[in-house]
């Protein structure tokens, strides 16, 4: 039972809405044009999410083995830093989320595809193996790439393209411009909470060589960023709604840019490390919503 707070602390829970939120997008625009599955949809959304807890178990491992998490950081205290865990503990814990991730994905690609489509099969083959090795490679490995500000590259096109309309074509088996500017949206607002996870931890990460973009801009320039990425999408999004109007539904998100607004407010004035985690979950859980409402506003009518 000692066990069970750190491996749900090691998980990251708060971190699963933000990762099913492109699955959720996707397959809201797919059932607006008429193709939903529930084994697909529930499928998706386990993969994600196993392969998301694996990204977070390999940051945890990672980052304590290179030094990142000390005392110096800001926020919870991983697992295997604080000894809860040990580091062959949490290998053996990827290892076994590896298989996992790989069962489910299995699953998820014959659900969708079944035995024909014999390309998709090898697409969405393609795509989890290159998955696995994004979650496992950005802070573990000779040469992480979390450490060489290639962070928010990964995560704008995981979390915003290949979540979005990579579930979108599991229902459609075809690819349709119009899930193209929502995934740009989307992947803006993701690689904004990991920007700002990367503001808070700037000072730290730059004392043991983890260079991420908030270290290489420093903190102004860097919430500049931020302010570019977060309004970027909500413009990105209204172009959106223009080019691809039906209905006054189709512009219900714009209850998400109140929280996200109040974030941008918030983040101009943080001036500390603390200032900069509190907003975190904030922003996770407006993405979200902005993912859930901007869908939902298509499937109304």
């Amino acid at each position: 039972m000692r066990k069970i707070k750190p491996w749900l602390s090691a998980m990251r829970l708060r971190t699963l809405p933000l990762s099913v939120s492109g699955i959720i997008l996707g397959t809201c625009f797919a059932y607006y044009n008429g193709h939903f599955s529930w084994w697909v949809l529930v499928l998706a959304i386990l993969t994600t999410i196993s392969l998301q807890i694996l990204s977070n178990l390999a940051n945890d491992y990672g980052d304590s083995i290179n030094g990142a998490d000390n005392d110096e950081r800001v926020g919870p205290q991983r697992a295997v830093q604080s000894g809860e865990i040990t580091p062959d503990e949490m290998l053996d814990a990827i290892k076994f989320n590896i298989i996992v991730v790989i069962i489910l994905t299995l699953s998820l690609i014959w659900a969708a595809f079944g035995p024909t489509n014999f390309l998709f099969l090898l697409l969405f083959l393609f795509l989890g193996g290159i998955s696995v090795y994004a979650a496992l490679n950005y802070t573990m490995g000779d040469s992480p790439y979390g450490y060489r500000a290639l962070g928010d590259v990964f995560v704008f096109i995981f979390f915003g393209h290949i979540s979005t309309i990579g579930s979108y074509l599991l229902y459609m088996h075809s690819i349709d411009h119009v899930v193209v500017l929502p995934a740009i949206a989307l992947g803006l607002l993701s690689v904004g909470v990991l920007n700002l996870n990367n503001m808070r931890d700037l000072n730290a990460d730059a004392n043991v060589g983890k260079i991420t973009i908030a270290v290489k801009l420093g903190i102004d320039r860097a919430k500049q960023y931020h302010f570019f990425l977060i309004i970027g999408a909500m413009l990105i999004t209204i172009l959106f709604s223009i080019l691809y109007y039906v209905e006054l539904y189709n512009f219900l998100y714009l209850l998400a840019f109140v929280p996200l607004l109040m974030h941008i407010k918030k983040i101009k004035a943080a001036k500390s490390p603390d200032d900069f985690d509190s907003q975190l979950k904030i922003l996770a859980l407006s993405t979200f919503l902005f993912a859930l409402l901007l869908g939902v506003g298509y499937i109304l009518y």
